[in-house]
């Protein structure tokens, strides 16, 4: 079993910044991609952005249009986290965002791949 659990969302402003942490307990995260996805209200849930995992020097990692050049996803081997800086954020960005883990060494932009999930946290955009 996978255990992922997601925190520091919020609420800010047009323009401010958040920074998602993803933390991963329980299996080896060698061969795992890590992502995040998020889900508006009414919406179905969509890719964000995701980071490969294979304990190597090279990060490779791909973004949602939407979000390139605000967003970046980063990991920290040594404590098995993932984190998501949110830069100049947007009203559309509300959602409530999950951390997810797919059984590949790549980077996996596909929901379908994912096989755990985090609960989620919420990230609310004000005008």
């Amino acid at each position: 079993q996978v255990q992922l659990v997601e925190s520091g969302g919020g609420l800010v402003q047009a323009g401010g910044s958040l920074r998602l942490s993803c933390a991963a307990s329980g299996r080896s995260f060698r061969t795992y991609a890590l992502g995040w996805f998020r889900q508006a209200p009414g919406k179905e849930r969509e890719f964000v952005a995701t980071i490969n995992w294979n304990g190597g020097s090279t990060n490779l990692a791909d973004y949602a249009d939407s979000v390139k050049g605000r967003f970046t996803i980063s990991r920290d081997n040594a404590k098995n986290t993932v984190y998501l800086q949110m830069n100049n954020l947007e009203p559309d960005d509300t959602a409530v965002y999950f951390c997810a883990a797919a059984p590949s060494p790549f980077p996996i932009t596909t929901i379908d791949n994912y096989y755990y999930w985090g609960q989620g946290t919420q990230v609310t955009v004000s005008s």
